[in-house]
Formats: structure tokens, C-alpha cells, sequence
């Protein structure tokens, strides 16, 4: 079998485990006895898997060590919910601002002339159209800061991000951000429920899953094409990359703005999950999040970002919000359970984890991938000569 076989072979099962994956997720949605935190942690799990995806393409497979993902989130998260919030709410929703909103809702005026159809496609649009936002900041910040190299990056980008958090409340832009207030009432996953004759069919895990789905397809097809390669070059040896050819700040910038384009939007599908936005959720501890679950996973590894991102999802939000309740041992309360063991507990699993997988789970090998022929080869040789 060619290696292009194997390819098509290979993407024919993804494209089929994908679409099993959305039948099962349908059936999980419009099942009664679904715990609805299971249903949480499905949700909030794939969008953060593809912001995990999309700063594992920077940090791990282009080496750029960049700590402005929590920046480009809330760009992407309002310039999504600026374009789809109805015209008859935004008098209400800006209301401490005269004249506050653009007019207009973008999903609004495609649905009128194609129905669902066109809400369906306002949405995508605007979804691209927050990424596009964020990747046309990045590309304007990548000019100077680009330059710099490992924690200096990292603290430049980083201030770039507490540096838009700050513009977006600030009241000068209120009239279009609302300022230090939310901006709500905008087009969420539950606006593509269904209605067939008196039923409803959701799909609020459905789609999450179907567009973080696509947009990580997309990233890995980049990763395994020329630019890919190239990005692993300059990851490995700048100075040998540069010498067979690449240019290095070119390849930089390009890692640097598709990044950041796939972290808004994956801002604008947490604004969707929350059905509000507001800038204190896009805190610099947010990017550390993000962070934690590129390590965990493995740097370098696509498959592990996504495995880290529902694990940590799962822990985060199930596994602590149980313990948060009243628990009761022998007829006392045990108060521990309750407030900070949780974040110990926590901890625990974090550095348990650390700990046992020292480059992450998947370190740099991805989910069913075929170990080389030559390493086969070489394996058996040394164990022969042993």
C-alpha cells in the first residue's frame, strides 16, 4: 500500500469515527437520563480541546513559547457576540450607552431570505469572521513581538492579553464592548434545536463537537503538510532550518497568526456554551489552563491536547464540584470536602500525572500512529545481538 492510500485510508476512518461520534452525541443529548454534567464536560471539553489544539501548534510544534491564547479568546468571544446579538435587544443590553450596538444582527439577516439555513450560516460566518479579528491582531502584534524569543515572548504576549482585556471595559469603546457589563442574548448552540412536530431535537453537544471537529481536521492537515514540517524544523534547529531554506520570521508569523485565528474561534464557541461574554472570564489564569492541558497531553502531540482537555474538563468541573458538596461520614459533616480541598485534590491529580507521564500522556506521538518500520527493524537487530 502507497503511502497515499494509507492517507486516504486513514482519513476515510477519521471522517467515520467522527460521524459515529455525532450520532452517539445526538442520542446523549435528547436522552432524559443523561446527567446534565456529564453533558457539561462533553461541551466545555471540546471547545477547549481546540484552543488546546491551537496553542499546541504554536508552543509544540513551532517552538514559540506564547502565553497570549486568554487575548485572541476574548477578541474572538466578543467580536461573535457584537455581530449576533438581535437588533431589538441591543437598546436594552446597551443600555448605559446611547446608540450603543452596531444595528444589525448578521444571523438575523440571512435567516429572513434562507431560514434555518441562513442562521446556520450567519453563525459560521460570524465564527470565522472572530477568528479572522483575532488573527488580524495577531499578525499586527507578531511584527515587533516576534523578534524576542522563549520567556520574553511569553511575557510580551502575555501583556498584549491583559492589555485587551483592559481596552474592552474601557468606556470608550462601551457603545460596541458594553463596557465592564455583559454582553448577552446572542446566538448560542440552543438556537439550533429543532422543532419536529412538538418535539425538540437538541444539538447543543452536537455542534461544539462538530465545529472544534472541523477546525482541529484543518490544523492537522496543516501540520502534516510542507508548512508543518517547516514548523517542526525551526522547533528543532532554527539555525539549520534557516540553512535549508526557510525563512524563519515568515514561518514564525504564519504559526503565530493561524494560532491565534483557531483561539478566536474557539473564544467565540465558549461565548456560545456561556451565552454571555464578559472580560473578567478572560483572565491570564485562564492561558495557564490552556497551558497545563498542552503539558499534560504531551507537547507535540494533537491527540493528547484533546485526551488532556476532557480529562482536565472532567476534573475541574465533575470530579471538584462533587466534592464541593456537604459530605457526611458516621453522621458528621466532614467540612474539608467543602471549600479548599477541592483545589488540593486537585493538585493531587495534576501532579500524579506529571509525575508518571513526564511528556504527558501522548508525549509527542499521536493516537494510533504506526511506529516506523525502520525503528522496528533497528529494535529487533539490538535484541538479536543481545
Amino acid at each position: 500500500m502507497t503511502m497515499k492510500q494509507e492517507k486516504k485510508r486513514i482519513y476515510l476512518r477519521a471522517a467515520l469515527a467522527l460521524a459515529a461520534l455525532l450520532v452517539v452525541l445526538l442520542a446523549l443529548d435528547n436522552l432524559s437520563f443523561v446527567p446534565s454534567m456529564l453533558l457539561t464536560v462533553l461541551r466545555k471539553g471540546a471547545i477547549y480541546a481546540l484552543v488546546a489544539v491551537s496553542m499546541n501548534l504554536l508552543n509544540g510544534f513551532t517552538g514559540l513559547f506564547s502565553l497570549g491564547q486568554a487575548g485572541f479568546m476574548l477578541l474572538g468571544a466578543y467580536t461573535y457576540a457584537i455581530l449576533t446579538i438581535p437588533a431589538a435587544s441591543q437598546k436594552s443590553i446597551y443600555q448605559r450607552y446611547a446608540n450603543g450596538g452596531i444595528g444589525f444582527s448578521i444571523p438575523e439577516l440571512l435567516s429572513k431570505p434562507l431560514g434555518g439555513f441562513g442562521l446556520l450560516l450567519g453563525v459560521v460566518f460570524c465564527l470565522i469572521l472572530a477568528g479572522f479579528i483575532a488573527a488580524l491582531f495577531a499578525f499586527l502584534i507578531g511584527l515587533p513581538v516576534l523578534k524576542l524569543k522563549s520567556d520574553y515572548l511569553a511575557i510580551a504576549t502575555l501583556g498584549f492579553a491583559e492589555i485587551i482585556r483592559a481596552a474592552v471595559v474601557y468606556e470608550g469603546f462601551g457603545p460596541l464592548t458594553n463596557g465592564s457589563n455583559l454582553l448577552y442574548g446572542f446566538t448560542s448552540f440552543a438556537s439550533f434545536n429543532l422543532s419536529l412536530g412538538g418535539t425538540t431535537l437538541h444539538l447543543e453537544t452536537v455542534m461544539p463537537f462538530l465545529f472544534s471537529g472541523i477546525c482541529i481536521a484543518i490544523i492537522l492537515l496543516l501540520i502534516n503538510s510542507t508548512y508543518g514540517r517547516a514548523f517542526k524544523a525551526i522547533r528543532d534547529d532554527e539555525i539549520a532550518a534557516e540553512a535549508m531554506g526557510i525563512n524563519l520570521a515568515s514561518h514564525k508569523r504564519m504559526s503565530f497568526i493561524i494560532s491565534s485565528f483557531f483561539a478566536g474561534i474557539s473564544g467565540a464557541m465558549l461565548a456560545m456554551y456561556q451565552a454571555s461574554v464578559q472580560a473578567t472570564t478572560f483572565k491570564s489564569s485562564m492561558t495557564y489552563e490552556i497551558l497545563l492541558i498542552v503539558v499534560i497531553g504531551g507537547i507535540g502531540s494533537v491527540s493528547g491536547s484533546i485526551i488532556a482537555s476532557f480529562l482536565f474538563i472532567a476534573s475541574s468541573e465533575w470530579l471538584l464540584r462533587f466534592l464541593d458538596n456537604e459530605t457526611w461520614i458516621g453522621g458528621f459533616r466532614v467540612p474539608l470536602l467543602r471549600s479548599g480541598f477541592r483545589m488540593v485534590v486537585f493538585s493531587i491529580i495534576i501532579m500524579a500525572v506529571v509525575l508518571f507521564f513526564r511528556k504527558g500522556i501522548m508525549g509527542d506521538r499521536e493516537l494510533f500512529q504506526k511506529k516506523p518500520a525502520s525503528t522496528v527493524k533497528a529494535a529487533k537487530k539490538e535484541a538479536r545481538s543481545k
